[in-house]
């Protein structure tokens, strides 16, 4: 009895709790899952970056500046030719670089290439934000099925539990039959609560992972049948190493670090800036009582800055190597990484076809092993092995089917792109 009001509060407290859907939990996970969220703050930063650089070959830099001097003793102004006791002056300052040896054709290939890496970084973001969301997901689901997959145990001990007492009244069974039984019934009880305690667990998971302070449950799917991938080895390698993000953003950032270099070697040339003013003089505001302006080319050539200029390509040549050797074993691993992931989702399908069968074929065994020992062909130990290969193949079965999905997942964070709907 005792039992039966813990699972009809379990049901009670199950339907109080708000249900999504898979494409409602990708959705609100994205706008929580920090990852995400800081990725999309980079891609604008990155946007911004590559905007500065196309502007700095168009527009000079710009700067309005003014002075108001109150004087204890009256001095000369230069504005109005006489003493006065107070100064107001107002300037206008522009500056353009004609020419920096490459280093601002260096930063436009750096910010190009950053923008790149942030975009790809975006796509990273939001494919393991969804892995991780659709692992919280499919963990309540097979919460589920594992919750029914327990209570369908316990159903079975305690329907065997009557059948046995039954037989040991009648004396065609021995007591130890009704004692191996209970202990079936006890440990379906057992392994009952910890499902139940699992289930609320993963709930509380998928609530958090879309931004819920508590439980949420999962929509069940349509289909749970793992689907063929449509794609061989070969075409998932190819489209990693050519829009996976991972890859994408390792690309990028030799990019950038060769950019890095190219722009601390420019410092080895001269520069020439030409830069303009007009400042205007006055004892009040706005001052209009004398007017300068001034144009200035400026060449200039670094001979020794102590060091500074070599250490720095030091540095960036360092990088530039470094990013180039990460690259170039990320594309050498990305076979055994992308095979990994395929393989690992065919095994899992494979495995939930067996599984599916062997739930067949322990149902059938489970059948037979209970009209044997009903009729005493059997014992009590054949049919509790039977009972216990058809819980096996029944939790095979779910294993295997979300193990599939999350594999799925997985190959398509690799991929970055949808595989399947």
């Amino acid at each position: 009895m005792n039992l039966g009001l813990l699972a009809l509060a379990a049901l009670t407290f199950q339907d109080s709790i708000p249900r999504i859907s898979l494409d409602e939990a990708l959705t609100r996970a994205a706008r929580v899952d920090v990852g995400y969220v800081q990725a999309v703050g980079q891609l604008g930063d990155a946007e911004w970056g590559r905007r500065l650089a196309f502007t700095v070959f168009i527009l000079p830099s710009v700067t309005v500046s003014s002075d108001y001097i109150n004087y204890s003793t009256p001095q000369f102004n230069v504005g109005t030719g006489q003493q006065a006791g107070r100064s107001v002056t107002a300037r206008l300052d522009a500056r353009y670089e004609l020419f920096t040896g490459g280093r601002k054709l260096a930063e436009l290939s750096r910010s190009r290439a950053a923008l790149d890496g942030a975009q790809a970084n975006e796509v990273l973001a939001r494919y393991e934000a969804a892995f991780f969301t659709e692992r919280d997901y499919y963990g309540v689901l097979s919460a589920t099925d594992l919750l029914r997959v327990m209570q369908a145990r316990l159903a079975r001990a305690e329907t065997q539990f009557g059948v046995a007492r039954a037989r040991v009244a009648s004396g065609a069974a021995v007591q130890s039959d009704s004692l191996q039984v209970f202990l079936e019934v006890n440990r379906a009880r057992v392994a009952l609560l910890q499902a139940q305690a699992s289930h609320k667990v993963s709930q509380l998971d998928l609530g958090r992972r879309v931004g819920v302070a508590g439980a949420i449950d999962a929509e069940p799917l349509a289909d749970l049948t793992p689907a063929p991938l449509g794609v061989s080895v070969a075409q998932a390698l190819s489209l990693a190493l050519d829009q996976g993000p991972l890859y994408r953003i390792v690309r990028a950032s030799e990019r950038i670090a060769d950019a890095t270099l190219r722009s601390a070697r420019s410092r080895y040339l001269p520069t020439a800036v030409v830069s303009a003013n007009i400042t205007k003089f006055d004892e009040a505001f706005f001052p209009n009582a004398l007017q300068r302006s001034t144009l200035t080319l400026g060449v200039s050539l670094p001979i020794w800055d102590n060091g500074q200029r070599e250490l720095a390509v030091a540095r960036a040549r360092a990088s530039r190597d470094v990013a180039r050797a990460v690259r170039e074993d990320l594309e050498r691993g990305a076979l055994a990484d992308v095979t990994e992931s395929w393989e690992a989702y065919h095994t899992a399908r494979a495995s939930a076809e067996l599984a599916e069968i062997g739930v067949v074929v322990a149902s059938e065994n489970f059948r037979v092993q209970e009209r044997r020992y009903q009729a005493g062909a059997s014992t009590i130990l054949d049919l509790l092995e039977a009972q216990n290969q058809l819980t096996e193949a029944e939790v095979a079965v779910v294993q295997a089917r979300f193990a599939a999905r999350l594999s799925l997942a997985g190959l398509e964070v690799l991929l970055g792109r949808r595989l399947q709907q």
